[in-house]
């Protein structure tokens, strides 16, 4: 795919991030971390970053910018369905600053991702949404996503990672 993915009007584009943006990666994902009220839970740095989106390449990272100037990002990696024998795109955190929502750079940048998924043969394209995120939510469904309400997610991380590793 070219540089710049999409330009509406010349002035809003969609790029895939360099690593000389790591500190604005981890910037934007601060400023969500806040608006979920999760920022105490940051503990992402730029060295990690780096190492985990540029050198080990675990996941990509698109960076939109209006007027050549960022705001907003999404970061994403492929899953693997069994069921469907493809992969997925599943999209990890999407950000638009909050003077730029509503103008649809949202569903720009997640349409972009759809795309992405289909020229990479990508049987689904998915995510989360934390259950209080009512606009989020009707967005969502305007555009033809579905609760997969039936699906409870489990986690372990941590003290309890650890734990469950040294069982082996």
């Amino acid at each position: 795919m070219k540089e710049n993915i999409r330009t509406q009007k010349k002035v809003f584009t969609i790029r895939f991030a360099r690593e000389e943006d790591v500190s604005l990666i981890l910037e934007f994902i601060k400023e969500l971390a806040d608006y979920e009220k999760l920022l105490h839970e940051v503990v992402a740095t730029e060295d990690i970053l780096r190492e985990s989106l540029f050198k080990r390449k675990v996941a990509e990272v698109v960076i939109a910018e209006y007027k050549k100037e960022p705001m907003g990002f999404a970061l994403f990696f492929h899953n693997f369905s069994t069921f469907l024998g493809k992969p997925g795109l599943y999209l990890e955190d999407l950000y638009i600053r909050p003077e730029m929502r509503g103008r649809g750079y949202g569903k720009t940048l997640l349409s972009f991702l759809a795309k992405l998924a289909k020229d990479r043969d990508c049987g689904r394209f998915e995510w989360w949404c934390i259950d209080w995120n009512e606009p989020s939510i009707q967005f969502y469904k305007s555009i033809g996503a579905e609760a997969m309400d039936e699906w409870t997610v489990y986690r372990v991380d941590g003290e309890r990672l650890d734990s469950l590793a040294a069982e082996f």
